[in-house]
């Protein structure tokens, strides 16, 4: 049995002798969100499955001159850093060892961008509410970086 599966032509999932594909290396982005939780364990299992390497990341979003983390509703980067060793801690109990990677900026773009600096072959996320852009209009993360993404990502309900 074959899969078929579209791909930027200039980089190629991994995949075994098998034909089968192997997803090397997977991002996880994650803050403190009930879906990212949901997520946790389909990534587990993915990870597991195919051996991969797992990152995780976090990013902090950069605030307008004068607001604080608080006042903007962001996460600070201690609350971040403290979020990413308890994820680690989670994975590290079910055998996983993984990355942490702590960004800074909006967090679709980071996501992307992060994904293609590790070379990702798979992104992980949980679906999410909307957000407000700057323009007002509302628009998901998960949306923005399904359409950005370097790799694909798998959006889990």
């Amino acid at each position: 049995m074959s899969i078929n599966c579209w791909r930027s032509p200039n980089r190629a999932i991994g995949k075994s002798s098998g034909g089968v594909i192997m997803f090397k290396t997977i991002l996880f982005p994650l803050d403190r969100s009930r879906e990212a939780r949901d997520a946790a364990q389909m990534v587990a299992d993915l990870v597991k499955i195919h051996q991969s390497q797992l990152i995780l990341l976090s990013v902090v979003e950069k605030n307008p001159p004068g607001q604080d983390h608080e006042a903007h509703g962001m996460d600070s980067p201690e609350a971040v850093a403290k979020l990413l060793e308890a994820a680690q801690a989670v994975f590290s109990q079910q055998g996983i060892a993984t990355k942490t990677i702590e960004r800074e900026g909006m967090a679709s773009f980071t996501i992307c961008d992060v994904a293609d600096e590790v070379n990702a072959d798979l992104i992980v996320m949980g679906c999410r509410g909307l957000g407000l852009t700057t323009e007002g209009v509302a628009e998901s993360v998960t949306a923005r970086v399904i359409n950005l993404s370097p790799c694909p990502v798998l959006v889990v309900p």
